[in-house]
């Protein structure tokens, strides 16, 4: 009977749970290979066993599916018969949308809608921490279901899951540190690569190692999906994917340039300055002003009042806050400001304040660009755009990896935008002239072409991706930068003369830091 059993078992495996499947075929070969007759008998009806449970819990899963529920309001809504067709005929499909168009929570319920998240996990990567949680939150909540049942993430020192668990969102960090475990990635069933436009390293590590497991694993599928993705490079690099186009927004944005020449001088707050150029936070006093000023000659009620203003970094939001206490008294019109700072060293208690709608307060949500993606900050009906972001960059000339403050891309000031057309028509005030934004980048420089290569070799030695020069980026590195990187970790005892890691190496690989100052607290 038991052979029977292993006979209609063997052609039901690919029915079993990928996280399972291969471990069961490996099971079965080292089993029939055993000598002892008892053994092999015991060890068989146990594996029969183990096979029949893992099939029962899949059709468990199957039939026990919550409801699905897909607003009408959403843009990719209309596009839902579309998506599931492309999930079940291809491979990879490209999702390209506008930031409202509800891409982000939506995805995830078509895979379940599609027949996918069944035998394995819907894998959904988010660049930051605070954005893999609130989304999380977001999906469960839509699913009516508790955080961690249908819908968990799992992040740096903390996560919420269960085994019930079939959505699980992470930061894309965390979903390569996973491969050092499971190299063939065998308990997603589906993968959402979010955000991609930010091009990453971990992104563009993800997207190349991916091009060769998609081979591996045939019933594996990959959504790739952005607001402002290069959606036809996308579709190229993984042998012409086909693309879904989700246009149109939630509700429209009407987009305003303040430049700082263009802008009055408050005379009553700049008394004591010397210089006639407006600072950033007088830029910022000088939008709410704006703002209000809107409110009172062109009033309309289903436009909520809160703001949330873009800037360069965590020193800029503090001085932008603490004027703007100092100025709340001074702002005709403002009544009561609440002023919220956002950013990701926050605590959790600290940011989930920006969730919460204040009644009878207008809300100032001072953020980085955390809160660019992903992230919707409710009742948010006007965006200050400074135009300025804190990116990593590294210095050739001075061998130094730094963070300096420079405009950012027309797909990020795209997203900024995005960012109050939710609920309602929203307006955002750029605080630089339309010339300058004509004049920016398409899209951010990928991180890879901005870093230090010593940096991006340690890590692809750590993870076993293979030799950088072969690996296939989508922006490859200049090969004369690749061998600056190899030289300084040599210098650093990082490497062999083989290339290979050495025990500081691996020491290093332990910090987040540039290999240098990594160096350094290993000698310390």
């Amino acid at each position: 009977m038991v052979s029977a059993d292993i006979s209609e078992l063997k052609r039901r495996l690919d029915q079993t749970e990928t996280g399972r499947r291969h471990g069961f075929s490996r099971e079965l070969k080292k089993i029939q290979q055993l000598k002892n007759p008892e053994k092999k008998q015991q060890s068989l009806t146990q594996w029969v066993a183990r096979v029949e449970a893992s099939l029962q819990r899949v059709e468990q899963r199957r039939v026990n599916l919550p409801s699905l529920k897909f607003p009408p309001e959403l843009p990719i809504s209309q596009h839902r018969d579309k998506i599931i067709q492309l999930l079940q005929q291809s491979q990879v499909v490209i999702v390209a949308g506008e930031t409202g168009s509800g891409k982000t929570t939506q995805l995830p319920k078509l895979c379940l809608a599609a027949g996918f998240g069944i035998k394995g996990l819907i894998g959904h990567t988010q660049p930051r921490r605070l954005a893999a949680r609130s989304v999380a939150q977001r999906i469960a909540d839509e699913l009516e279901s508790p955080l961690g049942e249908w819908a968990g993430y799992k992040i740096r020192f903390q996560d919420q899951l269960s085994d019930k668990t079939r959505i699980k969102l992470l930061t894309d960090g965390m979903l390569l540190a996973e491969m050092s475990a499971d190299r063939y990635l065998n308990q997603y069933e589906v993968l959402i690569i979010d955000e991609a436009h930010e091009r990453s390293l971990n992104i563009d590590f993800l997207l190349g190692y991916l091009t060769s497991l998609l081979a591996k694993r045939p019933e594996l599928k990959l959504i790739i999906t952005s607001a402002t993705i290069d959606h036809e490079r996308f579709s190229r690099y993984f042998n012409d994917a086909p693309i879904v186009e989700v246009s149109g927004r939630t509700y429209p944005v009407t987009v305003e340039y303040l430049s700082p020449e263009g802008l009055p001088a408050d005379t009553e707050a700049d008394e004591d300055s010397e210089s006639e150029e407006l600072s950033l936070e007088q830029q910022v006093r000088q939008g709410l002003k704006r703002i209000i000023e809107i409110e009172r000659t062109h009033p309309n009620p289903s436009r909520p009042g809160d703001v949330l203003v873009f800037l360069a970094g965590e020193r800029d939001i503090r001085l932008v806050a603490d004027y703007l206490r100092k100025q709340v008294g001074r702002l005709p019109g403002a009544g009561s400001l609440e002023i919220l700072p956002l950013y990701s060293r926050l605590s959790n208690s600290e940011q989930n304040k920006v969730f919460q709608v204040t009644p009878g307060k207008r809300r100032v949500i001072l953020a980085t660009n955390v809160a660019e993606t992903s992230i919707t900050v409710p009742n948010i009906g006007y965006v200050i755009d400074s135009g300025l972001v804190r990116i990593s960059r590294y210095s050739f000339r001075t061998k130094v990896q730094r963070l300096p403050i420079e405009p950012i891309s027309k797909a990020s000031a795209n997203q900024r935008a995005g960012r109050c057309g939710r609920v309602a028509e929203g307006i955002c005030l750029r605080l630089y002239d339309e010339a300058e934004f004509e004049d920016r980048g398409e899209f951010t420089e990928p991180e890879i072409l901005r870093t230090n290569l010593a940096s991006v070799i340690l890590q692809m030695e750590g993870l076993r991706l293979g030799d950088p020069a072969k690996f296939p980026f989508i922006d490859p590195p200049d090969t004369r930068l690749l061998r600056d990187g190899y030289r300084l970790l040599e210098e650093l005892e990082a490497i062999d003369r083989r290339r290979k890691l050495t025990p500081i190496g691996r020491q290093l690989l332990r910090f987040p830091l540039d290999p240098r100052l990594g160096r350094m607290l290993v000698a310390g």
